[in-house]
């Protein structure tokens, strides 16, 4: 499966503050069978592309994070509140943190999950634009490179779907 980067393309790398010092967030978005199996993956240097055993299908992402960012999606994918989305218990649930929280592996929403797996292609190019419209994306979001995202994330789903497991991603920042 090839990488997608979102990044200089579409919109200016997305920033966290962290220490009073703006840095860059890497996130890598996988599917495991279980949490355990997921949260070793915040041991392996390279992330999970370079796992070992399993071995693990990545998208990858600068910036697009799996707690506002992908709440936000998930909201308008399925329709939900924000807040209501905010209180899954998957949402933003840390399975393993690494180096003071330098490094995370954070579950998504079996919502999410779902929603991805659903959407047909035109779909998730439809609601590229709203989401790129969201404060998130500091209005520089570019609907067409997130539909792409979007797409992917889907493709990832949809396998994940097939094979029974859940969607991940490796946070570093």
């Amino acid at each position: 499966m090839r990488s997608i980067s979102v990044g200089r393309k579409g919109f200016p790398d997305p920033f966290v503050t962290l220490h009073d010092r703006a840095v860059g967030i890497l996130c890598d978005y996988f599917s495991a069978p279980t949490d355990e199996t997921a949260a070793a993956v915040a041991d392996v240097l390279a992330g999970p592309r370079a796992a070992a055993d399993p071995g693990f299908e990545v998208v990858e992402l600068k910036g697009i994070e799996p707690t506002v960012q992908l709440g936000t999606l998930e909201a308008l994918l399925t329709g939900r509140d924000y807040d209501v989305v905010t209180r899954s218990p998957r949402w933003g649930n840390a399975v393993a943190v690494r180096h003071d929280g330098e490094v995370l592996v954070i579950s998504l929403t079996d919502e999410l999950h779902t929603a991805l797996a659903a959407a047909s292609e035109s779909q998730l190019r439809e609601v590229a634009v709203p989401w790129s419209e969201t404060e998130e994306f500091w209005g520089q979001g570019e609907p067409s490179i997130l539909a792409e995202v979007l797409i992917e994330l889907g493709v990832l789903a949809r396998r994940a779907t097939a094979r029974d497991e859940r969607l991940y991603c490796r946070v570093c920042v």
